[in-house]
């Protein structure tokens, strides 16, 4: 079990890595002071209204996030701190699909704070 954990992280690893390589290299030849420069326009009132949204449910999911991954971190340690050696064990076993979570959590509404930052820098010139 802990050998096919290893080897599926290494090739996922490979994996991710090839593909950032391969990003990188294709991008090479493109001129972003020229593509910037085409891109013009002004951002519509439908468009302000739906990054607001957007950004209004990225908080709130956020935030619901963050207390649940708090809320469940004490009540898995405070039940750590007082199990016997065996429960304790059993609580190490749940204790990393919560990190798992936890990362994917604060992971994901990042991404998402960049890429609508991002988005709106773009939709905004003009």
């Amino acid at each position: 079990m802990k050998k096919s954990v290893k080897i599926i992280g290494i090739l996922m690893t490979i994996i991710m890595s090839i593909m950032t390589l391969t990003t990188i290299s294709n991008a090479s030849g493109i001129d972003a002071s020229e593509l910037a420069g085409q891109l013009t326009g002004t951002t519509s009132g439908a468009q302000a209204d739906v990054m607001n949204i957007g950004n209004q449910i990225i908080g709130i999911i956020t935030t619901v996030g963050v207390v649940v991954a708090v809320v469940i971190l004490l009540i898995l340690g405070i039940k750590y701190m007082m199990g016997s050696a065996s429960e304790k064990a059993e609580y190490k076993k749940t204790m990393i699909p919560y990190l798992v979570g936890a990362i994917l959590i604060f992971g994901a509404s990042a991404i998402t704070k960049v890429v609508v930052a991002l988005a709106s820098g773009i939709g905004g010139n003009g």
